[in-house]
């Protein structure tokens, strides 16, 4: 028979950036801790609670006590436990009295024990059962493994009423332990079990409340407490609450604002406030960030994105007449908001290009040198770039110039997210051109993970230009990622570099890139050229983007493998090896070309031009005149970047592939027949590996 359990810790306010893991690691360190100890059924399952003031849990399928467990012992070996009479040693009754009292027993006889090797010598064993242990003995020892297992950010030092000191993450107050309707008798923190907790801090109906079972601690906190347990059922009793107040307008909320204010209460209440329409003036990032950041509101937009002077909050107070509430949060945001228009009134003040400047005063990294110092890096890298893409220069110098200013204005300092964001809006003060001023806020794109790429070609330049500076410089100082570990976001700038030159099908040369980003640093005694490295981890990072994207992992090795030095035709190139791949002759076109590719290795510096009067065997002739003859259509279809195409037509040559290894021998004796035939290979391998290297589809 099994049962079901409940374990709540009841607390002061726990950190509200904390509360969800917090409650899951909870959790699942005491479901683990007892099916670690066999107190769990097989089908067992849980509910994780999480609420300002508790972590909770309950758990069905619970044994009251663990099943008896059969043990078998090494006791000590033959050599040891016998005397050379054969006769019991004193190391062996003294193992055995304590074996005795372990299993229960008044004595334990050398007659019980099993002779047995333990794969280096004989040895005795003994076995018995072990009864199982009562659940109040694994749950004490599973709480307190999962209390010491919390992920808690800092840990409080506080003292109990009887003045005991203890650690936790905030003061506990108190401690249920219930298996249906028993009382588990438990001890934590200073505490003893009970089946009492508390409610909403002002709504609950009773002071205290005493839980009557497991499986009905969410019923009585909901109904007699007002209290929402369940972290999730919460969080989305707040999102539809949300939804349905915002009306016909669209609710900002990220679900990291989600969670922290669905850890601020325990029953939540929507209520509808307003600011002052002349704050909209203020560009509305600055008063959404300001929002979302300092007071936990929910901004909303009109149809077109445009901020309302309305907004949502979410209170832990439910009331007929929130008049209070709402004047309340409307006082309290207008200074915010002011501070915002103060900050966006004193930046406009001084133009972008009168900062450049104060950028020699800000530390970009002590090996590096300063903003300023990266500035021009940046600036210089830019304008290359922009010449090698057609690209305006001038337009692309500028942008870079200005790309780091609103560094030093002071609605980045109160709101570093804004950077970019809001020196486009003081370009655009400044009368610079809008495709300067756009290219301010975009060159940090692509931001994260599947953000937007620049939607203007000098956006792209300086974006490109400011990560491959950063890629480079912290590469060459000797700051790669390792493992895990990133602080520099290396791995972000790389896939940003590649996603813009592959979705944007932009005609770089990535070795120009990295040598145009190394000659920036000159003589730095600091920096090393890292391109060999950096050039690797631009593949990898490749090789994993395209796997994303769905390409065959066989597929993306075939075209990633010989380090295509440009990336604007290589989904042309993943989807006609996707296409090779489904001919008949693929795989053992394939095969040939593994064959021919592990032979030229072996075979380095011999390749010559092919001389058609050393072909002697008929095969290696055929091979030669259908290369020929192929060799055109190759050329046309590679040159028209029809890159199926050039692959297709390689398939008219397996016939004469197979025949040509089946009967020629490549190291022949005669060395010059060796070189020609090598020479016949070589060129064959260049024809077959135009588009990728399609020894890579080979099993």
């Amino acid at each position: 028979m099994t049962h079901t359990l409940l374990l709540e810790l009841q607390t002061e306010e726990l950190p509200p950036k904390a509360l969800a893991k917090l409650g899951d690691a909870f959790a699942s360190a005491i479901v683990s801790g007892l099916a670690a100890r066999a107190f769990l059924d097989e089908g067992a399952s849980h509910v994780a609670y999480a609420t300002p003031r508790r972590l909770a849990v309950r758990v069905s399928g619970v044994r009251a006590q663990s099943p008896d467990k059969p043990i078998r012992e090494k006791v000590l070996p033959v050599s040891v436990a016998l005397d050379k009479e054969g006769q019991p040693a004193a190391p062996l009754a003294k193992k055995l009295a304590a074996l005795a009292a372990q299993a229960g027993r008044d004595s334990i006889a050398l007659e019980e024990l099993e002779r047995a090797s333990d794969g280096k010598a004989d040895s005795f064993f003994f076995t018995y059962t072990a009864p199982g242990q009562p659940l109040a003995v694994g749950l004490q020892a599973a709480l307190e493994e999962s209390v010491a297992r919390l992920p808690i950010p800092k840990v409080m030092t506080y003292q109990r009423p009887d003045g005991e000191t203890v650690q936790f993450v905030r003061p506990v107050h108190g401690l249920i332990a219930l298996l249906d309707e028993q009382l588990v008798p438990l001890s934590l923190l200073g505490l003893q079990s009970g089946r009492t907790t508390v409610g909403h801090r002002f709504l609950s109906r009773k002071p205290v409340l005493e839980i009557p079972s497991a499986a009905a601690y969410a019923d009585v906190l909901r109904e007699e407490g007002r209290v929402i347990a369940s972290f999730e059922a919460r969080k989305e009793k707040i999102r539809a609450d949300l939804l349905a107040r915002a009306g016909g307008d669209a609710i900002l909320m990220p679900e990291s604002l989600l969670d922290e204010v669905n850890a601020l209460v325990e029953w939540p209440v929507v209520y509808e406030c307003r600011f002052d329409d002349a704050f909209l003036a203020v560009p509305q990032e600055c008063l959404i960030l300001t929002m979302q950041t300092n007071q936990k509101y929910f901004a909303l937009t009109d149809s077109q994105g445009k901020l309302r002077s309305r907004f949502l909050i979410v209170s832990n107070i439910e009331t007929a007449d929130p008049i209070h509430i709402i004047g309340g949060n409307e006082r309290v945001v207008r200074p915010r908001l002011s501070d915002a228009k103060f900050f966006f009134e004193q930046d406009k003040k001084k133009k972008l290009f009168e900062r450049l400047g104060g950028l020699g005063s800000v530390v970009y990294h002590n090996k590096l040198g300063s903003q300023a110092e990266r500035n021009r890096r940046v600036t210089a890298l830019a304008v290359a770039i922009a010449d090698a893409l057609g690209a305006d220069p001038r337009l692309a110098e500028r942008a870079a110039q200005l790309s780091k200013t609103d560094l030093l204005t002071d609605m980045v300092g109160e709101f570093p997210e804004l950077q970019g964001i809001m020196g486009t809006y003081y370009a655009r003060h400044d009368g610079e051109p809008d495709e300067v001023a756009t290219a301010i806020g975009e060159h940090y794109q692509p931001r994260f993970a599947g953000d937007a790429l620049p939607s203007t070609r000098t956006g792209t330049v300086v974006a490109l230009a400011d990560k491959l500076e950063t890629l480079v410089g912290i590469w060459g100082i000797g700051l790669a990622p390792t493992g895990d570990k990133d602080p520099f976001a290396l791995r972000r700038h790389a896939l940003g570099i590649l996603r813009m030159l592959v979705e944007q099908r932009l005609p770089l040369s990535i070795s120009h890139l990295l040598a145009i980003a190394a000659q920036q640093f000159g003589e730095s005694p600091n920096f090393s050229n890292p391109l060999a490295d950096v050039r690797n981890f631009l593949f990898d990072r490749l090789r994993g983007l395209l796997r994303e994207r769905g390409f065959a992992q066989d597929a993306v090795e075939a075209v990633v493998a010989p380090a295509p030095d440009r990336l604007d035709d290589i989904v042309e190139r993943l989807e006609a090896v996707k296409a090779f791949a489904a001919l008949p002759e693929a795989e053992s076109l394939a095969a040939a070309n593994k064959r021919i590719t592990n032979i030229l290795k072996k075979n380095e510096g011999v390749h010559g031009e092919v001389q058609s009067g050393l072909l002697q065997e008929a095969a290696e002739q055929r091979l030669y005149g259908a290369m020929t003859d192929t060799r055109t259509e190759v050329d046309r279809a590679f040159a028209a970047g029809d890159f199926t195409g050039t692959l297709k037509a390689l398939a008219a040559l397996r016939d004469d592939v197979d025949a040509f290894f089946n009967d020629v021998m490549v190291m022949a004796d005669d060395l010059a027949l060796r070189s020609n035939r090598l020479a016949l290979l070589n060129a064959l391998h260049g024809m077959m590996n135009r588009v990728a290297d399609i020894s890579k589809l080979a099993a």
